[in-house]
């Protein structure tokens, strides 16, 4: 198996920009649930209610340093996508590994959307989303030179 990945907390100045600094401590660095899991499972770091229809965006704390042709895809768990048809606005988040050097630290966002009949109620602590690293290929014409400059969604304001 190949280790590329580290995952740490932002700094508490950069998590209370859009966190509770009271669940600060509390952030628990994503983990794989077993030996045979491809996925790390993401934990809240708070409670969050998200209504049938309606949608959270929840600031995890977490950054996560990748090594360079490596990047970490983003899925809500799967039981959750089953009970409550939880889905990430997104579809799949993309973190690339340039992400932890934005100006907001790499901070992860996961936003998601229950598109089912129930509300979902997920308590602090209880995993609600999952990762995976997968490698990833460039074409051999390939000529970008652009450093990323900003956080989240900042590779779209060119």
């Amino acid at each position: 198996m190949k280790k590329i990945a580290k995952f740490e907390k932002v700094s508490l100045s950069e998590f209370i920009k859009n966190g509770n600094e009271e669940t600060y401590n509390d952030i628990i660095l994503p983990r794989r649930a077993t030996t045979g899991s491809a996925g790390y499972d993401f934990f809240a770091p708070t409670d969050i209610n998200v209504k049938s229809g309606e949608t959270a965006l929840v600031p995890t704390g977490i950054r996560v340093k990748i090594d360079e042709g490596w990047v970490l895809k983003i899925y809500p768990r799967s039981g959750l996508g089953f009970k409550f048809r939880l889905t990430l606005n997104n579809t799949v988040g993309i973190i690339d590994s340039d992400y932890y050097f934005a100006e907001n630290e790499g901070h992860i966002f996961i936003k998601m959307t229950n598109l089912g009949e129930k509300d979902l109620f997920i308590e602090k602590g209880k995993a609600f989303a999952q990762g995976i690293f997968v490698e990833y290929g460039i074409t051999v014409d390939d000529e970008c030179d652009t450093l990323r400059t900003g956080g989240f969604g900042s590779t779209d304001k060119k």
